[in-house]
């Protein structure tokens, strides 16, 4: 029997990272979001699809009062705002709406959570979550994965929460904020990407792993290195071009046919073939 949607994007399962840090997992095993806790509050980092009382279940492993952070305003990362009276995120989120609030752009009825019109907190670069004895730092992200990504830094516990500008598997650099008035240009994008990188490794001796929301966690800080250098291999015309994406959920989308997977050893990300080409060499 076919699960439903509901079951694919609102069944959650978390274990413990360490005693006050948990991942809560879903959508078949290949999301993750992040739950925080201090003496005083939890943070809980993204809040998915909006379906399947996340609420309920991330009150049921901390007692704190909870408040809620995106990493970035995409469909699978905060589509459930509406479960919580407000949210702090990244002014860019203006930018990537449409890939949440269009019609239709999530498979759920936002309107009916208790929250619709929660209250937007916007953060940035400097801004700290104070928890009680345990401090997030809010680091700004240049456009690339997207334009509302932030990177949450927890020096100690030593994690770095990375959201989709960073995974094990592959980042997707095409324009995704369903916003024809965002702007999109490759070269712009690939310099952001490295630059993110270039940030992270300046930061490295801040934290031990990365920790992204798909694909596994947490991964070595050896794929910054490997990021950096997809970026420059694009540029020099030495990386690996491939057509096939061998991505179930991506292979779905409509405009999956004009993307290709771009690879430099253990790093990937996915982008549109005639874009890449565009600065492929040069």
């Amino acid at each position: 029997m076919e699960p439903t949607l509901e079951q694919i994007f609102g069944t959650y399962m978390s274990w413990k990272i360490d005693d006050t840090t948990w991942v809560i997992n879903f959508m078949n095993g290949t999301e993750n979001m992040y739950l925080l806790e201090g003496e005083e509050k939890a943070l809980l980092l993204d809040t998915g699809y909006g379906v399947g009382n996340l609420r309920e279940y991330v009150e049921r492993l901390t007692e704190k009062p909870v408040i809620v952070a995106n990493t970035h305003y995409h469909p699978d990362h905060s589509a459930g705002n509406g479960e919580f009276e407000q949210v702090y995120l990244s002014r860019g989120a203006s930018l990537d709406a449409p890939s949440v609030e269009t019609p239709g752009a999530v498979p759920f009825d936002l309107a009916k959570l208790p929250y619709p019109d929660y209250k937007k907190i916007y953060i940035q670069e400097g801004d700290l979550l104070e928890l009680g004895n345990r401090t997030i730092e809010v680091l700004d992200v240049k456009p690339a994965h997207c334009n509302s990504s932030l990177f949450y830094l927890d020096r100690g516990h030593r994690m770095l929460f990375c959201g989709d500008e960073l995974e094990a598997a592959q980042v997707m650099l095409f324009d995704n904020s369903k916003n024809p008035d965002a702007p999109y240009d490759v070269k712009i994008r690939l310099d952001h990407f490295k630059e993110n990188f270039l940030r992270l490794k300046e930061l490295s001796d801040s934290f031990d792993y990365l920790l992204p929301n798909h694909n596994g966690y947490p991964i070595a800080k050896s794929y910054i290195d490997e990021y950096i250098n997809l970026v420059d291999s694009i540029f020099a015309g030495t990386a690996v071009i491939e057509d096939k994406l061998n991505h179930p959920y991506v292979e779905m989308d409509p405009g999956a046919e004009k993307l290709c997977r771009v690879r430099y050893k253990n790093a990937s990300i996915f982008i549109e073939k005639e874009q890449v080409m565009k600065v492929y060499g040069k």
